[in-house]
């Protein structure tokens, strides 16, 4: 199992406005599908509820790392921290960053989750099969979110 998931796609928008989607607290949520309580400021926890359809009890948080306009964005989080009776803030957690690029016809848009060699063994294939999956459909959603919205 390798250690990163890595995701790329090239949207068809300008990279300011993928920025934007990527980092508008309320956009990011809408493509999410999370309802997050405030901005999201390097350093600073952003905390807010999935609502995607059966995971409505999970409180969603991420630790804010980087915010390069229109370059890079980034957080730290603990993948697939869905058990609400588990205290997953023991474990270390995986770096997700989202690079930006400008090209020809929009944007290219690379997604990397590292650190999955540090979850718990225990947990570590779900997490990694499920944020694998997740992320596959997340670039879907942000492909169709900056499509529509303007």
């Amino acid at each position: 199992m390798s250690d990163r998931i890595e995701k790329r796609i090239e949207l068809k928008a300008p990279i300011a406005r993928v920025w934007r989607a990527l980092t508008d607290y309320r956009e990011f949520g809408e493509w999410f599908r999370v309802r997050l309580e405030g901005p999201f400021i390097p350093g600073q926890v952003a905390v807010g509820k999935i609502t995607w359809p059966g995971y409505e009890h999970i409180t969603w948080k991420a630790t804010v790392q980087t915010m390069e306009p229109e370059r890079l964005f980034s957080f730290t989080w603990h993948p697939y921290a869905v058990d609400p009776n588990i205290d997953y803030s023991t474990e270390t957690p995986t770096l997700v960053e989202f690079r930006l690029e400008e090209t020809a016809t929009g944007t290219l848009l690379l997604l990397t989750e590292s650190g999955f060699d540090k979850i718990p063994e225990n947990r570590r294939f779900e997490a990694f099969q499920r944020n694998e999956g997740g992320w596959k459909q997340q670039m879907k959603n942000i492909e169709d979110h900056v499509a529509k919205a303007s």
